[in-house]
């Protein structure tokens, strides 16, 4: 049995390890398999080519990627400028920003782990200019891209899209990490995200995918049972400075990792992906390391990771499974995607 703390780096916190309540009794509610068994194009699905949206705008016949102005944004420019003060405690302040929705592919029924690894190229490249585009507007001091995939994580939507909320503020992860960073980068004259991809090297266990200038790793203070950093070697506060042939690589490792989850129980797997870019509020982050971080709700085909006391009453993440056995499983799926064999 394992009863673990383990400590958070980027987020300061620690991780209760307890593997041996993975295989406890559970009488709770299951999640369906999700077989992609939907057509390539759905004509009242409103992110279909060609297809209405609900602003009355009609999708243009495209044949990559699409962007564009979500039309039921959770931000905006036109918030009010100013708020109301309730009292000495309570603050308020304006929530603006852009937000806007990216399809990866005509098709309805394909996800990103079915992209080619050029599309995925291509998309990560489309990322790339949605963060500069963004980014080097005075009101707007962070880009977050992120992915819900699975309907368990509440995506009513199958069509393979993403999210981008360009906010004036920084989202408290992203703060978090920021600032631990740079401070550890005062401290030690190095990097503190490579300094975790070291160790991971160093321990060999936990690495799900590596190339020349990308890897990806199941970290050793995972929260979620299948939890894997996608990240270039080298340091980068954002996708704006990654050469070509590191956009490449990454690419292919991003592949990697999106088939081996699949592949892990023969069906759409499902998380939550969010891509960890530098505020673009001007300030020093030279000691922030560009990744993606992925967090899937399922610990087993039908059981799901649910907050609840520890998470929620206590503030501490409870991991019910072991990183290096989750890593270990995910190692033994074969690359190849389970549909194409």
């Amino acid at each position: 049995m394992t009863w673990e703390e383990r400590w958070h780096p980027l987020r300061e916190e620690w991780v209760i390890i307890a593997a041996h309540r993975q295989d406890r009794p559970w009488s709770g509610g299951t999640v369906t398999r999700e077989e992609s068994t939907l057509p390539q194009y759905v004509p009242d699905c409103y992110l279909c080519p060609g297809n209405s949206r609900v602003s009355g705008a009609v999708n243009p016949q495209y044949e990559q990627t699409f962007v564009f102005d979500n039309d039921h944004p959770c931000v905006s420019m036109e918030a009010p400028s100013e708020t109301a003060a309730h009292s000495e405690i309570y603050r308020s302040r304006p929530a603006q920003g852009i937000a806007r929705v990216v399809c990866y592919s005509p098709r309805h029924n394909l996800t990103l782990a079915e992209l080619t690894v050029d599309e995925i190229q291509q998309l990560v490249n489309v990322w790339r200019e949605q963060y500069e585009d963004l980014g080097r507007r005075a009101d707007i001091n962070h880009v977050l891209i992120f992915e819900n995939k699975g309907e368990v994580v509440g995506v009513s939507n199958p069509h393979p899209h993403c999210q981008i909320y360009a906010t004036n503020f920084v989202f408290k992860t992203i703060e978090t990490e920021a600032r631990v960073s740079q401070r550890y980068l005062a401290e030690t004259g190095r990097v503190l995200f490579r300094d975790i991809i070291a160790a991971e090297q160093q321990a060999g266990t936990r690495i799900i995918a590596e190339n020349e200038s990308a890897i990806a790793f199941l970290p050793y203070f995972a929260r979620y049972a299948y939890e894997v950093f996608v990240a270039p070697k080298t340091t980068h506060p954002s996708l704006a400075t990654l050469s070509g042939n590191e956009i490449r690589d990454f690419a292919s490792v991003l592949k990697d990792v999106l088939v081996r989850f699949d592949n892990l129980w023969q069906m759409p797997f499902p998380y939550v992906m969010p891509l960890h870019q530098a505020p673009t509020d001007g300030g020093d982050y030279n000691g922030f390391h560009f990744h993606i971080e992925f967090h899937p709700p399922l610990r087993k085909p039908n059981l799901l990771k649910f907050l609840a006391g520890p998470e929620i009453g206590g503030g501490n993440f409870l991991s019910d499974t072991s990183p290096d056995a989750k890593a270990a499983e995910l190692c033994a799926q074969s690359n190849v995607h389970y549909k194409q064999t």
